[in-house]
């Protein structure tokens, strides 16, 4: 048995959580395997919506839901999620367990990464400010506070210990904070989440695999955020891809299946760092406005531009990808024209890879393609959808050599083409 893998081929928001929620009901177990509450995965059906922070995406199904080792997780803002879907009507107790092993984000991190990200100025990279950064730290210098500590004797003791550290950090900012609240509110999360089963997350997936459950692991972000391979130092704190779902679960590389690499019909990126497609135009606000990009998480408007083929061609090469998922495709309805950068120009010269120096001037070589000017929201096929759409798809699987195999032509999960699985 394989765990197959959904993955963001960009720079996140490329809709994963309505993606999952669609794959769901062909599996038994959802594992989202690495990132924190930074991720906002929106799902839209029955006229309602949801935005889920940390919980997998499958939970609105009757699946097993686990939350990974390689996550970081807020008590509070995971707590507040859960009652939420609670409210609802939801029974999650039996739905949703944790890794021990995920690390848990303190008050004082939060607080330390709102300092660090002010004292940065003008060269801030963009941080939610949520702690993941910090959170993630402190687990590589072996100073964290894990979700299986909680119930251990001397959880208090590391608590306090990680707290004066991170205090004795404060000390060096001029920076104004009071921890008492937020404090509180998370001890109280804390004993909240203990509603819920902890377990030892890599050997209860290597069981689930030895017992021929069907698995899908999630993931967060997107693959151009990933802290080795993405556009450093303007990335994330963890590993987005796909060799993130073995160190995230704890499952052997030769357990990968299929690897669904999502993708939005153009692209978006939210904070700072490179972005050679980016459209700071009437286009690019057309594209914001009609795809409605603005940070499910933090409700920042998203930058916007053009597809990029030779990031995308990059993603592939990362994660072996097996299968593309093209999100928000209706978005480009009404456009004229549409284009794909298929080459980079840096230095004069035409090159097809993304160069090491993040500060270099790159200017995109494109492809225009004919707009197909017809709304496709209400298609239910393949065959429904205009040629100049075709044309687009069948460029992108010749290009990269990798079959798009759902089209997704609006938020509802409805609006859901699938060519082959």
């Amino acid at each position: 048995m394989k765990v197959d893998v959904v993955l963001g081929l960009q720079w996140g928001d490329e809709g994963k959580g309505k993606v999952v929620d669609v794959l769901t009901p062909n599996y038994e177990v959802i594992a989202r395997f690495q990132g924190g509450p930074n991720a906002g995965h929106s799902l839209e059906f029955n006229d309602s919506k949801f935005v889920l922070h940390t919980i997998p995406s499958g939970i609105f199904h009757d699946t097993i839901n686990v939350i990974g080792n390689g996550v970081v997780i807020d008590p509070v803002i995971l707590s507040e999620e859960i009652e939420q879907l609670e409210s609802t009507g939801a029974d999650l107790t039996n739905k949703l367990v944790i890794s021990k092993k995920a690390h848990l984000i303190l008050p004082t991190h939060r607080i330390l990464d709102a300092a660090s990200e002010a004292a940065k100025g003008k060269d801030k990279i963009g941080s939610t400010l949520k702690g993941i950064g910090p959170t993630y730290m402190d687990k590589t210098g072996r100073n964290g506070l894990r979700i299986g500590d909680t119930i251990a004797p001397s959880y208090m003791q590391k608590y306090d210990a990680l707290k004066q550290k991170h205090l004795s950090l404060l000390k060096h900012y001029d920076f104004q904070f009071d921890v008492a609240e937020y404090e509180q509110k998370w001890f109280a999360a804390i004993e909240n989440l203990k509603r819920f089963k902890f377990i030892d997350s890599e050997h209860v997936i290597n069981q689930y695999l030895k017992d021929e459950k069907t698995i899908l692991a999630e993931g967060a972000q997107g693959a151009l955020l990933d802290i080795d391979f993405g556009s450093y130092p303007f990335v994330t704190s963890s590993n987005t891809i796909c060799a993130g779902a073995c160190t995230g679960l704890g499952i052997a590389p030769t357990r990968i299946g299929e690897v669904y690499g999502i993708f939005k019909a153009y692209c978006t990126r939210v904070g700072s760092g490179p972005f050679p497609t980016e459209l700071e135009d009437e286009v690019g606000e057309e594209i914001r406005k009609i795809g409605r990009e603005f940070g499910a998480t933090t409700g920042r408007p998203r930058r916007t531009g053009w597809l990029d083929l030779v990031a995308l061609k990059y993603a592939v090469m990362l994660n072996g990808v097996t299968g593309f998922i093209m999100t928000k495709a209706d978005v480009l309805d009404t456009f004229d024209s549409i284009k794909v950068a298929v080459r980079y120009k840096v230095r004069g010269e035409e090159v097809d890879y993304t160069p090491y120096e993040i500060d270099e001037p790159i200017e995109p070589v494109y492809k225009e393609f004919k707009g197909w000017k017809t709304d496709i929201s209400n298609s239910k096929s393949y065959d429904e959808l205009p040629v100049e759409l075709k044309d687009y798809i069948k460029f992108i699987e010749e290009e990269t050599g990798v079959p798009i195999k759902i089209v997704s032509v609006g938020p509802d999960r409805e609006a859901t083409i699938v060519r082959s699985l």
